[in-house]
């Protein structure tokens, strides 16, 4: 693949890295923005669920990246990193972008029907920040989750931030959203996943507890935590802390509790 140079920030070819915070908060119509080397590498890969359309990378980083460019199928722009800061709007300090499509959204039969005995899943309700859905997408690659399922309320993993906290996690771990009202704790039981939710009110510590089958851990918001009801249809689970302390930041929790299974298998 020849490298196409950019030499001016409203180069047509471009328009799509233009102003990316702004258009992280209008929508990209079907794509998102791959930030970095990492989650580059992540999309360009064979296999990957996702298509990507285009690169726009620094020239300062065209060595590093010269294995990736060569076999590059789609274009590769080229900038200087000045022209690259004002096309995206703000110093762009990686110098590599990517621009990726959505294709269509897995299903729960896709991604949970039958399960291994050791298949572990992570499913997350009600999480709104970016940062913490990037770190539980992160955990769940680390230690080997099968999948991710989210709410219906939850943000998206395949916003920018979440994608380049999850070091491109999002974009190699499958996962599935639920419809609004969707019970999946029911959905769980169907495919035969035992619930574990995790919470300072569990009755059982989680250190102390072992597998027998498929699991499914579950994680809610910061603050508010899972609802009565997810509880109520749970095995509830805690992680002993030091007095007077009660929580920990979500994907900490979720990581600790993935590790943990994954220790036993």
């Amino acid at each position: 693949m020849s490298l196409i140079a950019v030499n001016d920030p409203q180069d047509a070819r471009i328009e799509a890295y233009t102003l990316v915070r702004e258009r992280d908060l209008v929508g990209r119509q079907g794509r998102f923005v791959a930030e970095g080397e990492v989650v580059l590498r992540h999309l360009l890969k064979a296999g990957s669920r996702y298509e990507a359309e285009s690169v726009l990378i620094a020239e300062n980083r065209v060595a590093a990246l010269a294995d990736l460019v060569e076999t590059t199928p789609v274009p590769v722009y080229v900038a200087s990193p000045a022209v690259m800061d004002s096309v995206v709007g703000f110093p762009i300090h990686r110098g590599i972008l990517g621009i990726g499509r959505i294709g269509a959204p897995a299903t729960a039969d896709e991604v949970l029907a039958n399960p291994g005995p050791g298949d572990r899943i992570l499913v997350v309700a009600g999480v709104g920040n970016h940062d913490n859905m990037g770190g539980l997408f992160r955990a769940a690659a680390g230690f080997g989750a099968r999948a991710v399922v989210l709410d219906s309320t939850a943000c998206d993993p395949l916003y920018r931030k979440a994608i380049r906290v999850s070091v491109g996690a999002s974009l190699i771990t499958p996962w599935v959203r639920l419809g609004r009202g969707q019970d999946f704790i029911e959905l769980l039981s169907r495919f035969g996943y035992a619930p574990w939710a995790l919470t300072p009110s569990g009755e059982e510590v989680l250190s102390q507890v072992r597998a027998e089958g498929p699991v499914a851990v579950i994680v809610g918001a910061e603050g508010p935590g899972l609802s009565p009801s997810i509880l109520a249809k749970s095995r509830r689970l805690s992680i002993p802390m030091s007095p007077g302390f009660d929580s920990l930041n979500v994907g900490t929790a979720a990581a600790i509790a993935l590790h943990h299974l994954a220790s036993q298998i």
